[in-house]
This record gives C-alpha cells, structure tokens and sequence, in this order.
C-alpha cells in the first residue's frame, strides 16, 4: 500500500441546517486527514449545525503552493466579503470584517487602551507627525500608483515573498512588547470574554430557536443543535434528518 503525500487545499464548508458557508484554505500533516476548518467569530455555527467541506482546488505542497492557494482562497472570498450575509469570514487578505472592527473599536475604546488611551493633543500631534511624513502616498490611486513603480509589496518577487514569510517575527515581537492582546492581564482577558464572547452567537442562537427538526430514523424533533447532540449521542448519521418547521 503506497502512502499518499499531504497536501495543500483552498475548502468551502456549508451546512446542512442554514444556508451560511465559509472558505478556507488548509495544509495537511497528514494525507485526508479530518479537518472542518478553524472558525473564530463564528465558531458558534459549528456547533450548532452539521457542517460539510468541500475542497475546490489542491495546490503543490510547497511555499509557493501555500502562497498561491491563499491568494485563490482571497480572490473566492472577496466578491462577497462584507457584503453577503451568509458568508461568515471575517477577514480578507489580513483585513478583518467591519463585524469584527465594530467590535474591537467598542472593547479598545471601553479598556482606554490604543488611540483611546491617548490625549487630544497627544492624536493631534501624531496626526501631524504622520500626514507630514506620508501625506504624498495617500489617495484613492495609491495602490494602483505602488504597482505600477514597483514599490512596496509590490517590488517584491514571489521568492522574497517566500522568504520574508519565514524571516517575520511580529507576532513574537508583539508578544515580547507585550502590546494588543499580549498586554493585557489574565484577569483583563477572562473580562473581555464575558463582555464580548456572547456576540457572535446571538445570531446563531436566534436562527437555531425558530427552526425544528426531525430525526428520521427516530422520530425526535427539536432545534438542530439538539438535534446534532442527540443523534451522535446514539450513533446516528446527522444526515437523516428533515426540517419541518
């Protein structure tokens, strides 16, 4: 028996219950290995719904295959981010959602921490400090203008890119600095996750409620995520199950 290579992968999950999906993309350890994907915000969907992957496209399983398929993984997700109510990725290309900057501008303004922690004067000099040294890139027709000079991101080759993906250290400086996340106390972030861990799954939770279903192999009927718990607890396929209400 020969072995198969692991390999690197662009998915979509969706779900049997509600009409919600998800791209991702994904580098196996181990050929077929199970994965369903690794939700933050709105890890509440897999919880309560029955989800289902479907791999799109593989790619070679190495650094310029991994860049690729995250650029492919990009380009499915940005015709409908922000914009379509059933996609549940919060971030594209590095940016995050408005959901998630909405969120974290309430939290960073109610802790006094970053730009809120600063005094008007304080923002007023910076400001000047800033539009002094980088006032000439700004505009619309910035992005355009760097790719057509060949400057930044954009006067980088593929290799470097490679490259400078193995060399980047932010996260680690992040943490050393002990600045965002990395700066707050242990008593600081259990807070936080009481005042904010129950905003991503309202939504769920009230979707979940107005609906019922039925095991068709058993005849239970209630909400999906009981439904879920239920027919693993007695080894039944989630599959076999109808919406009735």
């Amino acid at each position: 028996m020969t072995l198969q290579s692991p390999r690197i992968y662009v998915y979509k999950i969706t779900f049997l219950e509600v009409p919600h999906y998800y791209y991702g993309v994904h580098k196996e350890k181990r050929f077929n290995e199970y994965y369903m994907g690794s939700p933050k915000t709105n890890k509440n969907y897999w919880e309560l719904y029955t989800p289902q992957k479907e791999i799109i496209k593989e790619f070679p399983f190495t650094d310029e295959g991994w860049l690729i398929a995250n650029d492919f993984e990009d380009d499915l997700i940005r015709p409908v981010y922000n914009t379509d109510p059933l996609c549940l990725n919060e971030s594209c290309s590095g940016v995050c959602s408005l959901k998630i900057k909405r969120q974290t501008g309430k939290m960073t303004q109610e802790l006094g921490i970053g730009i809120f922690s600063q005094t008007k004067e304080q923002l007023q000099e910076n400001g000047r400090k800033v539009g002094k040294k980088y006032g000439h890139i700004g505009g619309k027709k910035s992005a355009p203008k760097r790719k057509e000079l060949k400057t930044g991101i954009f006067g980088l080759t593929l290799e470097q890119r490679i490259e400078n993906s193995k060399k980047s250290t932010g996260g680690k400086k992040v943490k050393e600095l002990k600045l965002g996340i990395c700066g707050l106390t242990l008593e600081q972030r259990t807070e936080n996750g009481k005042k904010y861990g129950h905003i991503g799954g309202k939504i769920g939770s009230k979707i979940t409620n107005s609906q019922k279903w039925m095991c068709t192999e058993t005849g239970y009927i209630t909400n999906p995520g009981a439904l879920t718990k239920y027919q693993r607890a007695r080894g039944i396929d989630t599959s076999k199950r109808k919406r009735i209400e």
